[in-house]
């Protein structure tokens, strides 16, 4: 399997860096974001190192996209937001700042103001990992 020592997500794959796993298949992890613009944000990765949409290939894509629909339903499920985003965005200039292809699985509630482009701010990293063991019920 392709893996750039130096990625962070590989390094999650790897077990190198912990995360609050949500669901992991043989092709697939799906994690909580640990920079939250919103309660239930979580990603989704191929486990093969791509570095964006360009670089990955179709079937790892819908594997992805499989994944991703799966952590959707169990978010919705869990939180029942209003709305939930699929954010995917490739290079700097889309705010992507992992080269790790990644969707964003981000729950929304009316009003909330997030921009597309939101800052990063550490979140409640009890409270992550609290709901990342509701959510995972679901999956």
């Amino acid at each position: 399997m392709n893996r750039d020592p130096d990625c962070i997500f590989c390094k999650i794959v790897a077990g190198e860096v912990p995360s609050f796993k949500l669901f992991e298949d043989d092709a697939t992890l799906a994690f909580m974001d640990i920079n939250p613009a919103n309660e239930g944000h979580a990603l989704v990765i191929p486990k093969e190192h791509a570095t964006d949409l360009y670089a990955v290939s179709d079937a790892v894509l819908a594997r992805t996209a499989a994944t991703a629909k799966k952590v959707a339903g169990a978010l919705a499920r869990t939180l029942a937001p209003d709305g939930l985003n699929l954010v995917q965005c490739n290079g700097p200039a889309a705010a992507q700042s992992v080269m790790h292809f990644h969707v964003h699985v981000l729950p929304r509630v009316k009003d909330d103001r997030l921009a597309m482009n939101w800052g990063l701010k550490l979140g409640d990293i009890d409270a992550i990992g609290r709901l990342a063991e509701r959510i995972r019920v679901w999956i």
